[in-house]
């Protein structure tokens, strides 16, 4: 199993990807937050097709701290159904491994 994941969430507004990225890392959450965009969403919702400018958050954390992201990105978003999706690192370098463990507050 992968010990560090890659968490995808998106945000309507910069500020709002901002204030998450920066509440992550702050809170050892995260070793780092890359902000994309915007990008354009377009996605089904409550029986609609929607189209949507937001940013995508790419975050780069632990299997053991995934609860505590998800939990944050709840509690500083906006959206009732945020997106936050945990993807596996299942390769990288020892030295970027280490150091995004060493970031957070389980490492």
């Amino acid at each position: 199993m992968a010990t560090e994941f890659c968490v995808l969430a998106t945000a309507p507004s910069a500020a709002e990807a901002d204030a998450i990225a920066a509440a992550l890392v702050e809170r050892r959450l995260a070793a780092c937050v890359q902000i994309v965009g915007p990008v354009a969403s377009v996605y089904r919702w409550q029986g609609r097709v929607e189209r949507a400018e937001e940013r995508l958050l790419v975050v780069k954390t632990t299997a053991a701290a995934y609860p505590q992201v998800e939990a944050a990105i709840r509690e500083l978003h906006s959206y009732q159904c945020p997106e936050i999706v945990a993807l596996p690192i299942v390769a990288g370098s020892d030295d970027y491994l280490g150091w995004l463990r060493g970031e957070i507050g389980d490492g």
